[in-house]
Parts: structure tokens; C-alpha cells; sequence
């Protein structure tokens, strides 16, 4: 397993990986349905929290292998075998989510965690024997994964009332881990290589979202007349917020954004926010149906939050990541602009037809970012 160079031409995903992605499907479908279920059924804050801390497994064992196969990728039999055995971490995890939601029992979810993390462990192991170079990090990474592994499992014995504190504690332990393994040498990763592969997880939890959308297309074309239109306008809008999202964050590429950074966490890191955010748009589409069927029990704020929250939490974070960085690209205006939008967005819960509201917003959004753009383009 040698280490791959960080400036390769045409370095793109690989089907393994894409393969390992298409796990990450059911994980996610199934940690936004918990989502969805817990809000609708009035239990919205409990359900916030359990879907962040599943989709923190998630995301975090999708993380870890994308950044290790940038930089040692050699898709040969053990490299295949050992992914085979991280997707199956996977979907003992996406099993484990209903009993989280329901029961707050974290032991399916963390097996499932834990056996996507050891394998990680015998990747970076087999990297310390084969590339010298960089068998520092690769040890501190394998030694400082298990230590925590062992610590999620200890978690399982506390006491309820110290549950919740410990994986607070374990989820700054797992942040941790990347800078103290690198601390000194960073490994090889690839810029545009990331960068195209979050942009492919982003397009899995978009998928979350059409999803909504078209349940409600579904709903309207088979409810009676007095509930149809109301569906016909929600799907509709939820077209126009899944294509806005697209956009916005597709604008512009990323691969150069990291290519001038040496590790860049923040950015990596920034994107739990997004993915987590957009994924729950899907789940807040599914809510919005249930208001507009008539089953859902939650309450009315909740309701009216579960698309326009994670729709501004989104515009905020692809602003400081992607955005505010390119004043040469943007302009002062579109800068500005996903800001005030993310304030508007949030408005729209107290306005009536959140979700439509939400969408004009959007809209509004992308014009103003094209026009400004090109105006920064034709100035140029």
C-alpha cells in the first residue's frame, strides 16, 4: 500500500468507493425518517438530538475512509475485503437507528460504528508497514481510533445519566484524533479527490430531499381534492429548494479552495453541518406533508421550522466555507446575500407556507448570485 501523490491527474472516484457510498444511502435515509417520525410525533427536540449524534457515526466513518483512500487507495484484494468490512459496519448501524429513536438504546449503532472504525484501524496499520515514510501518523492514527473504539464500547456500561455527557466527550475525542496524528506529518491527501467525493455525499443527502418532494407529489395526486392543491404547491416548492441547494453548493469549485491548505479541518469538518442540514430539509418535507394531510401532532413551531432550520443552518455554513472566501468571484452583494437570505429563510416560519416561502427565498438567492457574478465576471 504505497501512499498516492497529492497532484494526480484525473484522480476521481472509484467505483469501490462509490459502492461504499451507496451504504451511506440507508444510513441516512434511515437516520432522516427517525427524524421525521420524532417530529411529527411531537417529540422534535429528542429527535434532533438522536439524529445528530447518529448522523455524527455517519458521517464521521464516511470521513475518515474518504481522507485515507485519498491519499493510499490501492484498490487491490485486501483493500477491497477490509471496505467490504467497513459496509458492513454500515448497515449494522443504519439498523441499529430505529432503537436509538425509540428506546435511546445506542448498542446496534455503535457495533456497527465500532466495526467501520476497527477496519479503518488495519487500513492505517497496513499503511505503517508498507509506506515508512509516513508510518508515524498511520501509527498515531491506529493506536488513537482503537483507544476511542474502546471508549464508545465502555460507554455502553455508564449509568443513564452519564450517557449523553460521554459521547459529547467521545465526539471531541474522534474530532481530535486527526490533528494529533498529524500533528507533525500529513498524510498525501488529494484536493480535487475530496472535494468531488463530498460533493458526491452532498448529492446522497440531496437525494433525501427529492425524496420529500416527491412524496408530496405522490400525496397531491392521490388525496382528495381539498388537500391537493396545498401538496401540489409543497412539492413544487420542494423542487425548487432541492435544485436551489444543488446550486449553490455546485457553484463553484472546491478542489482549489483546499489545495492551498495543509489540513484543512475546518473545512472537512464544516461539512457535518451541511450534510446533516440537508438531509433534514428531506425530513422537514416529509413533515410538511403530514401538516398538510392532518397527521401531524407536533407542535406548530416545530412544524413550521422543520424546512426553513436546516435549510438557513446550510446557507450559513456553504457561506463560511465556500463563499466568503471568494470576494473575486461573488462580489460584496452575493456575499451579503447568504446571509440575509439564511434570516429571511428563518422568517418564513412565522409568515405562513414555510415551505413555499422558503423556495421564493432560494430563488431569489441564486438570481442574485448569478447576476452578481457575472457582473464580477464581465468587470474582470
Amino acid at each position: 500500500m504505497r501512499p498516492r501523490r497529492p497532484d494526480e491527474e484525473h484522480r476521481a472516484a472509484t467505483p469501490l468507493e462509490l459502492l461504499f457510498d451507496l451504504c451511506f444511502v440507508v444510513a441516512v435515509a434511515s437516520a432522516a425518517a427517525e427524524l421525521h417520525h420524532a417530529v411529527s410525533e411531537g417529540h422534535a427536540a429528542s429527535g434532533v438530538v438522536g439524529y445528530l449524534a447518529v448522523f455524527f457515526a455517519i458521517w464521521w466513518a464516511w470521513m475518515n475512509f474518504t481522507w485515507f483512500a485519498s491519499a493510499f487507495d490501492t484498490d487491490d484484494g485486501v483493500y477491497r475485503l477490509t471496505t467490504l468490512v467497513q459496509m458492513a459496519g454500515v448497515l449494522v448501524l443504519a439498523a441499529g437507528v430505529p432503537a436509538v429513536a425509540e428506546d435511546g438504546d445506542f448498542g446496534i449503532v455503535t457495533l456497527g460504528y465500532v466495526v467501520m472504525r476497527l477496519a479503518m484501524v488495519g487500513q492505517w496499520l497496513r499503511a505503517a508497514a508498507s509506506a515508512p515514510e509516513f508510518r508515524e501518523p498511520a501509527l498515531r492514527y491506529a493506536v488513537l481510533v482503537t483507544a476511542v473504539q474502546a471508549l464508545w464500547l465502555l460507554r455502553l456500561l455508564l449509568p443513564e445519566a452519564l450517557l449523553w455527557p460521554a459521547v459529547v466527550v467521545l465526539v471531541a475525542a474522534e474530532l481530535a484524533v486527526p490533528a494529533l496524528a498529524e500533528r507533525r506529518l500529513v498524510t498525501p491527501w488529494h484536493p480535487e479527490h475530496i472535494a468531488e467525493r463530498y460533493g458526491l455525499f452532498t448529492l446522497i443527502v440531496l437525494g433525501e430531499v427529492i425524496l420529500g418532494a416527491t412524496n408530496a407529489i405522490t400525496d397531491a395526486l392521490t388525496e382528495h381534492s381539498a388537500e391537493r392543491l396545498p401538496l401540489s404547491t409543497l412539492a413544487a416548492a420542494g423542487l425548487v429548494v432541492v435544485f436551489a441547494l444543488w446550486w449553490l453548493y455546485f457553484d463553484e469549485p472546491r478542489g482549489d479552495l483546499l489545495a492551498g491548505r495543509r489540513l484543512p479541518l475546518l473545512w472537512g469538518y464544516g461539512h457535518y453541518a451541511v450534510f446533516a442540514a440537508t438531509a433534514a430539509v428531506g425530513s422537514g418535507l416529509e413533515v410538511a406533508i403530514d401538516v398538510d394531510t392532518g397527521a401531524y401532532a407536533g407542535s406548530e413551531l416545530a412544524g413550521d421550522l422543520a424546512v426553513p432550520l436546516p435549510v438557513a443552518v446550510f446557507l450559513l455554513v456553504v457561506w463560511a466555507l465556500h463563499v466568503r472566501h471568494r470576494g473575486d468571484h461573488y462580489g460584496p452583494v452575493a456575499q451579503v446575500g447568504f446571509p440575509v437570505a439564511a434570516v429571511l429563510v428563518l422568517g418564513t416560519a412565522f409568515l405562513g407556507a414555510p415551505v413555499q416561502l422558503t423556495a421564493v427565498v432560494l430563488a431569489g438567492l441564486v438570481a442574485a448570485v448569478q447576476v452578481a457574478k457575472d457582473r464580477v465576471a464581465v468587470g474582470g
